[in-house]
Protein backbone atom coordinates (compact mmCIF):
# COMPACT_ATOMS: atom_id res chain seq x y z
CA UNK A 1 0.00 0.00 0.00
CA UNK A 2 1.46 3.30 -1.14
CA UNK A 3 2.26 5.98 1.49
CA UNK A 4 0.69 9.22 1.08
CA UNK A 5 2.97 12.19 2.10
CA UNK A 6 0.53 14.66 4.05
CA UNK A 7 0.96 18.34 3.10
CA UNK A 8 3.13 20.76 5.37
CA UNK A 9 0.35 23.55 4.84
CA UNK A 10 -3.17 23.19 6.19
CA UNK A 11 -5.42 23.30 3.28
CA UNK A 12 -8.36 24.97 4.77
CA UNK A 13 -10.13 24.64 8.34
CA UNK A 14 -12.15 21.68 9.41
CA UNK A 15 -15.81 22.84 9.17
CA UNK A 16 -17.72 22.11 12.81
CA UNK A 17 -21.26 21.63 11.38
CA UNK A 18 -21.07 17.63 12.60
CA UNK A 19 -21.14 19.64 16.47
CA UNK A 20 -23.66 22.43 15.49
CA UNK A 21 -26.56 20.54 16.94
CA UNK A 22 -27.60 17.14 18.59
CA UNK A 23 -31.21 15.95 18.57
CA UNK A 24 -33.01 14.24 22.19
CA UNK A 25 -35.81 12.93 23.01
CA UNK A 26 -39.35 15.03 24.04
CA UNK A 27 -38.75 18.19 25.96
CA UNK A 28 -39.84 17.12 29.31
CA UNK A 29 -36.81 14.50 29.25
CA UNK A 30 -34.99 16.93 30.73
CA UNK A 31 -36.36 17.64 33.87
CA UNK A 32 -34.78 14.09 34.93
CA UNK A 33 -30.96 14.28 37.06
CA UNK A 34 -29.89 11.38 35.02
CA UNK A 35 -30.85 13.23 31.74
CA UNK A 36 -28.92 16.20 32.74
CA UNK A 37 -26.10 13.94 33.88
CA UNK A 38 -25.99 12.25 30.87
CA UNK A 39 -25.99 15.67 28.62
CA UNK A 40 -23.38 17.07 30.85
CA UNK A 41 -21.08 13.83 30.22
CA UNK A 42 -21.77 14.77 26.08
CA UNK A 43 -21.21 18.50 26.53
CA UNK A 44 -17.77 17.06 28.30
CA UNK A 45 -16.29 15.10 25.44
CA UNK A 46 -17.82 16.29 22.65
CA UNK A 47 -19.78 19.68 23.51
CA UNK A 48 -22.37 20.53 21.02
CA UNK A 49 -23.50 23.86 20.49
CA UNK A 50 -27.48 23.25 19.91
CA UNK A 51 -29.87 20.84 21.12
CA UNK A 52 -33.59 19.73 19.31
CA UNK A 53 -35.86 17.87 19.81
CA UNK A 54 -39.70 17.42 19.70
CA UNK A 55 -42.65 18.10 22.17
CA UNK A 56 -42.14 22.11 23.67
CA UNK A 57 -45.92 23.03 23.09
CA UNK A 58 -47.46 19.80 23.62
CA UNK A 59 -49.38 18.85 26.98
CA UNK A 60 -46.25 17.30 28.76
CA UNK A 61 -45.12 20.60 29.29
CA UNK A 62 -48.45 22.53 29.91
CA UNK A 63 -47.45 26.05 27.95
CA UNK A 64 -50.90 26.15 26.61
CA UNK A 65 -53.79 26.40 29.36
CA UNK A 66 -57.04 27.37 28.09
CA UNK A 67 -59.49 28.22 30.59
CA UNK A 68 -63.82 29.56 30.88
CA UNK A 69 -63.78 32.97 33.00
CA UNK A 70 -67.15 35.48 33.23
CA UNK A 71 -68.58 33.26 30.26
CA UNK A 72 -65.59 33.51 27.66
CA UNK A 73 -62.76 31.80 26.85
CA UNK A 74 -59.37 32.70 27.67
CA UNK A 75 -55.72 31.34 27.49
CA UNK A 76 -52.66 31.50 29.77
CA UNK A 77 -49.22 30.49 28.71
CA UNK A 78 -47.22 29.15 31.28
CA UNK A 79 -43.81 28.45 31.13
CA UNK A 80 -42.99 26.65 34.08
CA UNK A 81 -41.09 23.52 32.98
CA UNK A 82 -39.73 25.62 29.85
CA UNK A 83 -37.47 27.56 32.01
CA UNK A 84 -36.45 24.64 34.04
CA UNK A 85 -35.26 22.65 30.64
CA UNK A 86 -33.52 25.83 29.06
CA UNK A 87 -31.79 26.96 32.57
CA UNK A 88 -30.55 23.17 32.27
CA UNK A 89 -29.62 23.87 29.30
CA UNK A 90 -27.32 27.08 29.28
CA UNK A 91 -25.83 25.72 32.28
CA UNK A 92 -24.36 22.57 30.29
CA UNK A 93 -23.22 24.98 27.76
CA UNK A 94 -25.63 23.93 24.95
CA UNK A 95 -28.34 26.37 23.31
CA UNK A 96 -31.99 25.21 22.02
CA UNK A 97 -33.15 24.41 18.27
CA UNK A 98 -36.45 25.61 18.71
CA UNK A 99 -38.49 22.97 17.35
CA UNK A 100 -42.11 24.88 17.26
CA UNK A 101 -44.63 21.25 18.23
CA UNK A 102 -46.77 19.30 18.70
CA UNK A 103 -50.25 21.20 18.79
CA UNK A 104 -51.52 21.41 22.48
CA UNK A 105 -54.87 19.32 23.09
CA UNK A 106 -56.27 22.04 24.14
CA UNK A 107 -56.28 23.87 20.77
CA UNK A 108 -56.22 21.04 18.48
CA UNK A 109 -58.74 20.45 15.52
CA UNK A 110 -58.59 16.81 15.98
CA UNK A 111 -57.59 13.99 18.04
CA UNK A 112 -54.61 12.31 15.85
CA UNK A 113 -51.63 11.55 17.70
CA UNK A 114 -48.01 9.96 17.30
CA UNK A 115 -45.91 8.24 19.13
CA UNK A 116 -46.29 6.51 23.03
CA UNK A 117 -46.49 9.81 24.72
CA UNK A 118 -49.28 11.04 22.31
CA UNK A 119 -47.87 14.10 20.26
CA UNK A 120 -51.11 15.59 18.68
CA UNK A 121 -50.13 16.02 15.08
CA UNK A 122 -53.29 17.99 13.76
CA UNK A 123 -53.85 21.70 12.88
CA UNK A 124 -55.20 24.65 15.57
CA UNK A 125 -58.72 24.92 15.93
CA UNK A 126 -57.86 29.08 15.68
CA UNK A 127 -55.19 29.98 13.96
CA UNK A 128 -55.17 33.34 15.59
CA UNK A 129 -55.04 31.34 19.13
CA UNK A 130 -51.25 29.36 17.75
CA UNK A 131 -50.07 32.52 16.48
CA UNK A 132 -50.45 33.94 20.22
CA UNK A 133 -49.14 31.10 21.39
CA UNK A 134 -45.39 31.20 18.87
CA UNK A 135 -45.73 34.82 19.68
CA UNK A 136 -46.13 34.60 23.51
CA UNK A 137 -43.51 31.53 24.11
CA UNK A 138 -40.61 33.36 21.80
CA UNK A 139 -41.52 36.86 23.70
CA UNK A 140 -40.88 34.82 26.64
CA UNK A 141 -37.62 33.34 25.67
CA UNK A 142 -36.53 36.88 24.47
CA UNK A 143 -37.73 38.34 27.80
CA UNK A 144 -35.73 36.05 30.21
CA UNK A 145 -32.68 35.07 28.30
CA UNK A 146 -32.31 38.46 26.40
CA UNK A 147 -32.57 39.15 22.52
CA UNK A 148 -28.66 38.94 21.65
CA UNK A 149 -28.77 35.48 23.00
CA UNK A 150 -31.76 34.01 21.89
CA UNK A 151 -31.47 35.52 18.07
CA UNK A 152 -28.54 32.94 18.34
CA UNK A 153 -31.46 30.06 18.42
CA UNK A 154 -32.96 28.63 15.34
CA UNK A 155 -36.74 28.61 15.67
CA UNK A 156 -38.12 25.65 13.13
CA UNK A 157 -41.22 25.39 12.49
CA UNK A 158 -43.41 21.33 13.12
CA UNK A 159 -41.40 18.26 12.45
CA UNK A 160 -41.61 15.68 8.92
CA UNK A 161 -45.20 17.44 7.93
CA UNK A 162 -44.84 15.79 4.67
CA UNK A 163 -45.38 12.37 6.78
CA UNK A 164 -49.04 11.61 7.69
CA UNK A 165 -48.39 10.18 10.81
CA UNK A 166 -46.41 13.85 11.91
CA UNK A 167 -48.86 16.63 10.03
CA UNK A 168 -52.57 15.48 9.67
CA UNK A 169 -53.00 13.58 5.75
CA UNK A 170 -49.35 15.56 5.08
CA UNK A 171 -51.32 18.30 3.57
CA UNK A 172 -48.87 20.90 2.35
CA UNK A 173 -51.53 23.57 1.84
CA UNK A 174 -52.35 22.95 5.73
CA UNK A 175 -48.64 23.04 6.80
CA UNK A 176 -47.63 26.16 4.36
CA UNK A 177 -50.70 28.03 6.73
CA UNK A 178 -48.94 27.30 9.78
CA UNK A 179 -45.62 28.19 8.63
CA UNK A 180 -46.66 31.76 7.49
CA UNK A 181 -48.93 32.00 10.92
CA UNK A 182 -45.55 30.92 12.92
CA UNK A 183 -42.59 33.06 11.19
CA UNK A 184 -45.06 35.98 10.95
CA UNK A 185 -45.40 35.18 14.77
CA UNK A 186 -41.85 34.97 15.37
CA UNK A 187 -40.85 37.94 13.24
CA UNK A 188 -43.47 40.28 15.43
CA UNK A 189 -41.23 39.65 18.52
CA UNK A 190 -38.27 40.64 16.68
CA UNK A 191 -37.14 40.72 13.10
CA UNK A 192 -33.69 39.15 13.56
CA UNK A 193 -34.46 36.14 15.28
CA UNK A 194 -34.23 33.19 12.57
CA UNK A 195 -37.04 30.67 11.60
CA UNK A 196 -37.54 28.01 8.76
CA UNK A 197 -38.37 25.04 7.93
CA UNK A 198 -39.88 22.75 6.79
CA UNK A 199 -37.93 19.93 8.28
CA UNK A 200 -38.79 17.34 5.59
CA UNK A 201 -38.20 13.96 5.84
CA UNK A 202 -35.95 11.85 3.56
CA UNK A 203 -38.69 11.00 1.55
CA UNK A 204 -40.22 14.51 0.51
CA UNK A 205 -38.30 14.15 -2.54
CA UNK A 206 -41.58 14.69 -4.51
CA UNK A 207 -41.10 18.83 -4.82
CA UNK A 208 -41.78 19.83 -1.26
CA UNK A 209 -39.10 21.81 -0.58
CA UNK A 210 -39.67 23.60 -4.29
CA UNK A 211 -43.24 24.11 -3.59
CA UNK A 212 -42.49 25.58 -0.48
CA UNK A 213 -40.06 27.92 -1.68
CA UNK A 214 -42.48 29.39 -4.30
CA UNK A 215 -45.50 29.59 -1.23
CA UNK A 216 -43.27 31.88 0.77
CA UNK A 217 -41.80 33.68 -2.30
CA UNK A 218 -44.86 34.40 -3.89
CA UNK A 219 -46.67 35.49 -0.23
CA UNK A 220 -43.33 37.44 0.90
CA UNK A 221 -43.11 34.75 4.25
CA UNK A 222 -39.73 35.41 5.83
CA UNK A 223 -37.43 32.44 6.00
CA UNK A 224 -33.70 32.39 7.42
CA UNK A 225 -32.99 29.00 6.58
CA UNK A 226 -34.24 25.61 5.45
CA UNK A 227 -34.26 21.91 7.19
CA UNK A 228 -34.75 18.32 6.11
CA UNK A 229 -34.11 15.11 7.91
CA UNK A 230 -31.31 11.83 6.33
CA UNK A 231 -31.78 8.31 7.08
CA UNK A 232 -30.40 5.45 4.97
CA UNK A 233 -32.14 2.52 6.02
CA UNK A 234 -35.50 0.52 4.36
CA UNK A 235 -38.62 -0.70 5.49
CA UNK A 236 -38.21 -2.47 9.06
CA UNK A 237 -39.00 -5.80 9.51
CA UNK A 238 -40.48 -6.53 12.90
CA UNK A 239 -39.48 -8.93 15.65
CA UNK A 240 -40.41 -8.80 19.43
CA UNK A 241 -39.54 -4.97 20.65
CA UNK A 242 -36.80 -4.29 17.96
CA UNK A 243 -36.07 -4.35 13.70
CA UNK A 244 -34.36 -5.51 11.12
CA UNK A 245 -33.58 -2.70 7.97
CA UNK A 246 -31.57 -2.81 5.42
CA UNK A 247 -29.21 0.70 5.21
CA UNK A 248 -28.17 2.03 2.11
CA UNK A 249 -24.23 3.32 1.38
CA UNK A 250 -23.28 5.93 4.09
CA UNK A 251 -22.89 7.92 1.27
CA UNK A 252 -26.57 8.47 0.32
CA UNK A 253 -26.30 10.56 3.64
CA UNK A 254 -23.88 12.78 2.24
CA UNK A 255 -26.76 12.65 -0.85
CA UNK A 256 -29.31 13.73 1.12
CA UNK A 257 -27.47 16.54 3.11
CA UNK A 258 -26.66 18.35 -0.31
CA UNK A 259 -30.52 17.73 -1.60
CA UNK A 260 -31.65 21.26 -0.34
CA UNK A 261 -28.96 23.42 -2.08
CA UNK A 262 -29.80 21.23 -5.42
CA UNK A 263 -33.52 21.33 -5.11
CA UNK A 264 -33.24 25.27 -4.27
CA UNK A 265 -31.02 26.33 -6.59
CA UNK A 266 -32.99 28.95 -9.01
CA UNK A 267 -35.57 29.88 -6.64
CA UNK A 268 -35.82 32.39 -4.41
CA UNK A 269 -34.58 30.36 -1.21
CA UNK A 270 -31.05 29.23 -3.30
CA UNK A 271 -28.01 30.21 -0.67
CA UNK A 272 -29.44 30.51 2.72
CA UNK A 273 -28.13 27.80 5.03
CA UNK A 274 -29.07 23.96 4.75
CA UNK A 275 -29.72 22.40 8.12
CA UNK A 276 -30.11 19.05 8.14
CA UNK A 277 -31.92 18.87 11.68
CA UNK A 278 -32.20 15.28 12.08
CA UNK A 279 -29.75 12.30 10.70
CA UNK A 280 -28.78 8.91 11.56
CA UNK A 281 -28.87 5.55 9.64
CA UNK A 282 -32.11 3.78 10.79
CA UNK A 283 -35.09 5.85 11.14
CA UNK A 284 -36.20 3.62 14.02
CA UNK A 285 -35.08 3.47 17.98
CA UNK A 286 -34.33 -0.03 18.73
CA UNK A 287 -32.49 -1.11 15.72
CA UNK A 288 -29.23 -2.58 17.09
CA UNK A 289 -26.97 -1.18 14.53
CA UNK A 290 -27.28 1.94 16.57
CA UNK A 291 -25.16 0.39 19.31
CA UNK A 292 -22.64 -1.26 17.14
CA UNK A 293 -18.90 -0.88 16.25
CA UNK A 294 -20.15 -1.04 12.42
CA UNK A 295 -21.81 2.00 13.09
CA UNK A 296 -18.74 3.94 14.27
CA UNK A 297 -17.12 3.33 11.11
CA UNK A 298 -20.03 3.43 8.75
CA UNK A 299 -20.46 7.05 9.67
CA UNK A 300 -17.05 8.02 9.89
CA UNK A 301 -16.69 9.47 6.41
CA UNK A 302 -20.04 11.25 6.91
CA UNK A 303 -18.60 13.56 9.59
CA UNK A 304 -16.18 14.32 8.18
CA UNK A 305 -17.35 15.08 4.92
CA UNK A 306 -20.64 16.87 5.75
CA UNK A 307 -19.51 20.09 6.35
CA UNK A 308 -18.93 20.34 2.67
CA UNK A 309 -22.22 20.07 2.09
CA UNK A 310 -24.72 21.71 4.68
CA UNK A 311 -24.37 23.91 7.49
CA UNK A 312 -25.16 21.43 10.07
CA UNK A 313 -26.56 18.02 10.52
CA UNK A 314 -27.80 16.81 13.94
CA UNK A 315 -27.24 13.06 15.24
CA UNK A 316 -30.41 11.76 16.54
CA UNK A 317 -30.15 11.47 19.10
CA UNK A 318 -27.35 12.31 21.94
CA UNK A 319 -28.87 9.72 24.24
CA UNK A 320 -31.04 6.28 24.68
CA UNK A 321 -33.50 8.40 27.11
CA UNK A 322 -35.90 8.47 24.21
CA UNK A 323 -39.47 7.34 24.49
CA UNK A 324 -40.89 7.47 20.94
CA UNK A 325 -41.10 3.80 20.83
CA UNK A 326 -42.24 3.35 24.43
CA UNK A 327 -40.20 2.81 27.39
CA UNK A 328 -36.75 1.01 26.67
CA UNK A 329 -36.66 -2.38 26.89
CA UNK A 330 -33.27 -3.19 28.17
CA UNK A 331 -29.98 -1.42 28.40
CA UNK A 332 -29.12 -2.24 24.69
CA UNK A 333 -31.63 -2.35 22.45
CA UNK A 334 -31.16 -0.33 19.59
CA UNK A 335 -32.04 3.10 20.60
CA UNK A 336 -30.88 6.49 18.51
CA UNK A 337 -28.37 7.68 21.40
CA UNK A 338 -24.81 7.93 21.53
CA UNK A 339 -25.42 6.50 25.49
CA UNK A 340 -27.01 4.08 26.63
CA UNK A 341 -29.84 5.51 29.23
CA UNK A 342 -27.55 4.38 32.06
CA UNK A 343 -24.78 6.42 30.50
CA UNK A 344 -22.75 3.28 28.87
CA UNK A 345 -20.68 5.23 26.04
CA UNK A 346 -21.19 3.34 22.27
CA UNK A 347 -18.83 3.14 19.61
CA UNK A 348 -20.67 6.55 17.60
CA UNK A 349 -19.69 8.23 21.10
CA UNK A 350 -16.34 7.87 20.31
CA UNK A 351 -16.22 8.66 16.72
CA UNK A 352 -18.07 11.87 18.43
CA UNK A 353 -15.53 12.15 20.83
CA UNK A 354 -12.33 11.87 18.83
CA UNK A 355 -13.78 14.48 16.15
CA UNK A 356 -13.47 16.96 19.35
CA UNK A 357 -10.13 16.41 19.62
CA UNK A 358 -9.09 17.04 16.01
CA UNK A 359 -7.34 20.19 15.11
CA UNK A 360 -8.87 23.40 13.16
CA UNK A 361 -6.71 22.84 10.27
CA UNK A 362 -7.08 20.20 7.74
CA UNK A 363 -3.61 18.60 6.10
CA UNK A 364 -5.32 15.79 4.07
CA UNK A 365 -8.48 14.12 3.90
CA UNK A 366 -9.03 10.43 2.09
CA UNK A 367 -11.54 7.78 1.88
CA UNK A 368 -9.99 6.35 4.96
CA UNK A 369 -9.06 9.17 7.26
CA UNK A 370 -8.72 12.68 8.17
CA UNK A 371 -5.31 14.40 9.18
CA UNK A 372 -5.21 17.79 10.91
CA UNK A 373 -3.40 20.05 12.78
CA UNK A 374 -4.17 22.64 15.89
CA UNK A 375 -2.07 25.85 16.86
CA UNK A 376 0.37 24.31 19.04
CA UNK A 377 1.69 21.63 16.29
CA UNK A 378 0.23 18.97 17.69
CA UNK A 379 -1.18 16.40 14.94
CA UNK A 380 -4.50 14.41 14.89
CA UNK A 381 -5.29 11.50 12.86
CA UNK A 382 -9.30 10.06 12.90
CA UNK A 383 -8.77 6.66 10.65
CA UNK A 384 -11.34 4.07 10.00
CA UNK A 385 -11.51 0.66 8.18
CA UNK A 386 -14.29 1.09 5.49
CA UNK A 387 -17.45 -1.11 6.37
CA UNK A 388 -16.84 -3.10 3.69
CA UNK A 389 -12.85 -3.49 4.59
CA UNK A 390 -11.72 -6.70 5.93
CA UNK A 391 -9.58 -6.94 9.19
CA UNK A 392 -5.79 -5.27 8.30
CA UNK A 393 -7.11 -2.10 6.71
CA UNK A 394 -3.89 0.13 6.88
CA UNK A 395 -3.56 3.35 6.42
CA UNK A 396 0.18 4.40 6.05
CA UNK A 397 0.68 7.83 6.21
CA UNK A 398 4.04 10.31 6.63
CA UNK A 399 3.48 13.34 8.76
CA UNK A 400 4.66 16.35 8.92
CA UNK A 401 5.74 17.70 11.89
CA UNK A 402 7.65 21.53 12.01
CA UNK A 403 10.77 22.09 14.44
CA UNK A 404 13.85 20.79 16.01
CA UNK A 405 12.40 17.65 17.35
CA UNK A 406 14.03 13.97 16.59
CA UNK A 407 11.59 11.96 17.71
CA UNK A 408 7.29 12.73 18.52
CA UNK A 409 5.19 11.11 20.69
CA UNK A 410 1.80 9.17 19.55
CA UNK A 411 -1.62 8.18 21.83
CA UNK A 412 -3.65 5.83 20.09
CA UNK A 413 -7.46 5.54 20.57
CA UNK A 414 -9.43 2.89 19.09
CA UNK A 415 -12.78 1.38 19.09
CA UNK A 416 -13.84 -1.76 16.85
CA UNK A 417 -15.89 -5.24 17.30
CA UNK A 418 -12.62 -6.09 20.10
CA UNK A 419 -12.18 -2.74 21.53
CA UNK A 420 -14.58 -0.30 22.63
CA UNK A 421 -17.47 -2.12 22.46
CA UNK A 422 -19.72 -2.87 25.55
CA UNK A 423 -22.27 -4.09 23.32
CA UNK A 424 -20.23 -6.99 23.09
CA UNK A 425 -19.17 -7.32 26.60
CA UNK A 426 -23.07 -7.06 27.33
CA UNK A 427 -23.56 -10.31 24.78
CA UNK A 428 -20.59 -11.97 26.89
CA UNK A 429 -22.59 -11.06 30.52
CA UNK A 430 -25.69 -12.73 28.95
CA UNK A 431 -27.46 -9.80 27.75
CA UNK A 432 -28.89 -8.76 31.34
CA UNK A 433 -31.73 -6.75 30.36
CA UNK A 434 -31.32 -4.55 33.90
CA UNK A 435 -27.52 -4.95 34.63
CA UNK A 436 -26.63 -4.53 38.43
CA UNK A 437 -24.70 -1.68 39.60
CA UNK A 438 -21.10 -3.47 39.59
CA UNK A 439 -22.09 -4.63 36.00
CA UNK A 440 -22.59 -1.15 34.74
CA UNK A 441 -19.41 -0.84 36.21
CA UNK A 442 -17.99 -2.82 33.73
CA UNK A 443 -20.17 -2.21 31.02
CA UNK A 444 -18.72 1.49 31.32
CA UNK A 445 -15.17 0.00 31.64
CA UNK A 446 -15.32 -2.18 28.70
CA UNK A 447 -17.12 0.97 26.80
CA UNK A 448 -13.96 2.96 27.15
CA UNK A 449 -11.46 3.02 23.73
CA UNK A 450 -8.44 0.49 23.73
CA UNK A 451 -5.30 3.00 24.48
CA UNK A 452 -1.69 2.55 23.25
CA UNK A 453 1.55 4.66 23.04
CA UNK A 454 4.53 4.95 21.62
CA UNK A 455 7.56 6.79 20.29
CA UNK A 456 7.71 7.73 16.47
CA UNK A 457 11.29 9.41 15.03
CA UNK A 458 11.17 12.24 13.25
CA UNK A 459 13.31 12.63 10.02
CA UNK A 460 13.80 14.87 7.50
CA UNK A 461 11.12 16.86 9.35
CA UNK A 462 8.59 14.14 8.99
CA UNK A 463 7.63 10.98 10.96
CA UNK A 464 6.07 7.83 9.30
CA UNK A 465 2.91 6.42 10.93
CA UNK A 466 1.13 3.22 10.35
CA UNK A 467 -2.28 2.31 11.39
CA UNK A 468 -3.57 -1.33 10.88
CA UNK A 469 -7.32 -1.21 11.67
CA UNK A 470 -8.98 -3.96 12.92
CA UNK A 471 -12.85 -4.93 11.68
CA UNK A 472 -14.82 -1.84 12.17
CA UNK A 473 -12.22 -0.19 13.68
CA UNK A 474 -12.10 3.75 14.06
CA UNK A 475 -9.00 4.90 15.80
CA UNK A 476 -7.51 8.59 16.50
CA UNK A 477 -3.90 8.94 16.58
CA UNK A 478 -2.62 12.17 18.39
CA UNK A 479 0.85 13.37 17.09
CA UNK A 480 3.15 15.44 19.63
CA UNK A 481 6.67 16.65 19.33
CA UNK A 482 8.79 16.02 22.12
CA UNK A 483 11.06 18.65 23.88
CA UNK A 484 13.27 15.81 25.20
CA UNK A 485 14.24 17.08 28.74
CA UNK A 486 15.58 13.36 29.95
CA UNK A 487 18.49 13.92 32.99
CA UNK A 488 22.26 12.76 31.32
CA UNK A 489 22.40 10.49 34.43
CA UNK A 490 18.91 8.93 33.98
CA UNK A 491 19.74 5.79 32.27
CA UNK A 492 22.25 4.86 34.09
CA UNK A 493 20.26 5.56 37.23
CA UNK A 494 17.28 3.44 35.83
CA UNK A 495 17.94 0.48 33.05
CA UNK A 496 15.78 -1.88 34.25
CA UNK A 497 12.87 0.00 34.20
CA UNK A 498 13.01 1.75 30.86
CA UNK A 499 14.35 -1.03 28.74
Amino acid sequence: MTRIAVAGEPSGRLADAWKFCVGTGRFELALRRDYQESLALVQREIGFRHIRGHGLLSDGIGVHRPYEHGGARHVRHVFTYVDQVVDAYLELGVKPFVELGFMPSGLASGDRTVFWWQGNVTPPASWREWADLVKATVAHLVDRYGLDEVRGWPIEVWNEPDLEQFWLDADQDAYHRLYEVSAHAVKEVDASLQVGGPATSPGADDGWLTRFAEFVDGRSVPVDFVSRHAYTSGPARHHPFGVHQSLAPASKLLEQFAAPRRELAGTALAGLPVHITEFNSSYRPDNLVHDTAFHAAYLAPVLVAGGEVADSFSYWTFSDMFEEAGIPTSIFHGGFGLLTHRQIKKPTFHLYAFMARMGEHVLARGADHLVTRDDDGRVTVLAWAPVDAPAGHTVRLSIPLAGPATSAFVMRSSVSEEKGNALAAWGEMGRPHSPRPKELDLLREAAEPARTHRSLPIIGGSADLDLTLGRYEVTLAEITPVTDETPPWWDDLYPEYIG
